[in-house]
């Protein structure tokens, strides 16, 4: 085998544990203290600045700052975070994960120790402990330590290279063409999903003598450019909001990276009065990139946001579709009165989508074509948003009283048990409704019949939400508790009708007769969960005992 087939693929296998251990870093910081970490984010977005900040010490905590990206798009598109402050944070992002890159530049010397210590401090938290957060710190110690080994065996790797006359040509006729190089060095970082991988690559490349400082300038701006890409492309289904954040970035990215491109003779020049050398000068080079695209495009924020709007319009929705959360204005928790009519709008919207899921299932129940459960999985996504959605909003109620609190309280018991509910029609009813279609099982008009009377008192208790949950109307939250007790008593009599007619054996009838069964158990769970969203105002005005109502 040659000299270069050995480097290549000492490299490629350098460059997967680096992007490994990233991964492991990731994932131990997301499991251990991924909530504590959206929360963060949430509250530092006061301004400009802290924005920006948050961003910068998120991805220095997270690893990566297409992580952060996606994290940011998903608050984006929950209408937790305004486009805007969004378009901040990642460009704080991008210059945390350039500083990550410095700093393991300037440490590479010191890799030798420090790596397998990271790895066996992480085996053992991981193995020795039961924590959960303990093990997930193990995590973190075992990514961070094949990330320092990986360096180490990148740079080892193209050692052999300061011999390979061959390859030294190769380079140096990719770098003679800034474009080309340019071109090669986006497509690696966007397969990559990592500068900092193709950011080392390179950079060994320098430290063999196959490239000079200067020649590496363009592969840098590409590498940086295609360092926008993954996220633009992973955020790709979500609502057109959250995808103009990483367009936003790719934007201000590529603007500054073909301005480099024009200017390429004078940051060569600028490149060599630095006086920095190898490994230190790409990452300076990386930074100076990053610092750059935020000095510009942080004033510039909204220009470049009106542009990708442009791009990405918002799409006209049907008449009968749910958007996102709209109305959960960040600006309106300083006054609890309006944060909490904001987040009763919006959890009523969430009654909405569950009524939707619950019509979509049933008229698949009917017909027996299951193209209609695709749309309950969507909307129970959707459902879904709303709820970390409004959770996260009132969260961050400050200073609230006893009443405010109360209240609080009762919107987010009712958020709950909508998710719950949407939770059994995705997860049980739906279920029922393939297994139904599969065998060909028939429900005759009786049971049809049963079915629609059920769902009948679903959508009584679903309308009855509005009035308990956002006037505290006690006799109507009563009301809606007794909902449980009078779908009781309607599954209790079909129940005890069918099973007497079902026979012993595994007949069609009897089959039919148990998914008809067990569909009827799920609505009464669906019930229960949307009744019990009366029961704090109930409890409060005293008239529940235990479970039944009094009177």
């Amino acid at each position: 085998m040659s000299v270069s087939t050995v480097v290549i693929v000492e490299l490629l296998g350098g460059i997967s544990l680096l992007l490994w251990g990233v991964r492991m870093v990731r994932t131990g910081v997301v499991r251990g203290w991924g909530d504590q970490l959206r929360i963060f984010l949430e509250r530092q977005l006061r301004t400009r600045l802290r924005a920006f900040g948050s961003g910068v010490a998120l991805t220095a905590v997270l690893g990566s700052s297409t992580a952060t990206v996606l994290i940011v798009t998903g608050l984006v598109a929950g209408a937790t975070v305004t486009p805007l402050t969004g378009l901040i944070v990642v460009l704080g992002a991008d210059v945390g994960s350039a500083l990550i890159a410095a700093a393991l530049a300037s440490g590479a010397g010191h890799t030798a120790l420090l790596a397998p210590l990271a790895l066996f401090a992480g085996y053992a938290v991981f193995t020795f402990s039961t924590g959960f957060r303990l093990r997930a710190l193990g995590r973190v110690l075992m990514g961070l330590g094949m990330m320092l080994f990986a360096l180490r065996l990148v740079v080892g790797a193209a050692d052999p290279l300061r011999e390979a006359g061959m390859f030294h040509a190769v380079i140096q006729a990719l770098a003679s063409e800034p474009f080309l190089a340019f071109l090669i060095a986006a497509c690696l970082t966007w397969l990559a999903h990592s500068s900092l991988a193709i950011l080392l690559m390179f950079s060994s490349f320098v430290l063999t003598g196959s490239l000079e400082a200067a020649q590496a300038v363009p592969f840098v701006l590409g590498l940086n450019f295609g360092a926008g890409l993954p996220a633009v492309t992973a955020s790709l289904d979500q609502p057109p909001a959250a995808r103009r954040v990483p367009l936003a970035n790719l934007a201000a990215r590529g603007i500054v990276a073909v301005a480099g491109l024009v200017l390429l003779p004078e940051l060569r020049a600028l490149t060599g009065a630095t006086g920095l050398h190898g490994m230190a000068l790409m990452a300076g080079v990386h930074l100076g990139f990053n610092l750059t695209v935020a000095l510009i495009f942080v004033p510039l924020a909204p220009l470049v946001l009106r542009i990708a709007e442009r791009l990405v319009p918002d799409a006209e929705q049907p008449a009968d579709a749910i958007g996102p959360p709209r109305y959960l204005n960040i600006e309106a928790v300083i006054s609890p009165q309006q944060a909490l009519s904001n987040a009763s709008v919006e959890t009523l919207r969430m009654a909405e989508i569950v009524e939707r899921m619950l019509t979509l299932s049933l008229a698949a129940l009917r017909s027996g074509r299951l193209e209609n459960l695709r749309q309950v999985n969507e909307s129970h996504d959707l459902l879904l948003t709303y709820a970390g959605s409004v959770n996260n909003y009132l969260g961050a109620l400050p200073d609230a009283s006893p009443a405010e609190a109360r209240q609080a309280f009762v919107i987010m018991n009712c958020v709950s048990n909508l998710a719950h509910a949407g939770d059994v029609i995705k997860r049980n009813l739906s279920r029922r409704i393939t297994t139904k279609a599969r065998i060909g099982a028939a429900f005759d008009a009786r049971q049809d019949g049963e079915i629609a009377r059920l769902t009948g008192i679903i959508q009584d208790s679903l309308r009855l939400l509005a009035p308990a949950l956002t006037a505290a109307d006690i006799e109507t939250a009563a009301e809606l508790a007794r909902q449980k007790d009078r779908f009781r008593a309607a599954e209790d009599e079909i129940v005890k009708t069918w099973l007497s007619l079902s026979r012993s054996g595994a007949n069609p009838a009897a089959i039919s007769v148990t998914l008809f069964i067990d569909i009827v158990h799920d609505l009464h769970r669906i019930n229960s969960h949307v009744a019990s969203s009366g029961y704090p105002v109930v409890s409060a005005a005293g008239l529940l005992r235990t479970s039944r109502i009094k009177g």
